[in-house]
């Protein structure tokens, strides 16, 4: 176990790894999981995922701040204060880079997502592909923002 939190009797959570039973299903000729009965013959609720992102174990950790700096940010603004404040660029300089950063991150997560689901569900790979185009388009606009509040 590399996490120094675990202790003894606690489940082992973060990275299961992948079922290695399989079967071949004689409609398709496809390597299936093997399933218990109860959720034989129902669409696949989940894929799994066999790599980590570069940043996973430091999402939280990395989030944390960008939720304080923009709350401070969003209130001064509220409060009056001129986008041009040295308050709100400091809040904007720290946090806008690990928002970006963050982002990032996740926009690679659903990427692969995406990418596994395509073998098993290709409605749900196209779907979580628009997810894809819809973070790039935010993380564009968050980008064009962060810009304008530190020229302002």
């Amino acid at each position: 176990m590399d996490d120094e939190r675990w202790e003894a009797g606690m489940p082992v959570l973060d990275r299961q790894p992948v079922a290695g039973a399989r079967a071949v299903t004689p409609a398709t000729s496809r390597l299936v999981p093997k399933l218990p009965p109860s959720l034989q013959g129902l669409p696949p609720r989940s894929v799994p995922e066999t790599a980590p992102t570069p940043l996973q174990k430091h999402y939280v950790l990395l989030s944390v701040p960008v939720l304080i700096l923009g709350a401070i940010a969003i209130t001064a603004l509220e409060l009056g204060t001129p986008l041009g404040s040295p308050l709100v660029k400091f809040c904007v300089l720290v946090a806008a880079p690990l928002l970006v950063i963050t982002t990032a991150d996740a926009v690679v997560r659903i990427w692969r997502s995406a990418w596994a689901w395509m073998a098993v569900d290709r409605t749900k790979g196209m779907f979580r592909l628009a997810w894809v185009a819809t973070s790039l388009v935010g993380l564009a606009a968050l980008v064009a923002a962060a810009t304008v509040a530190v020229l302002a």
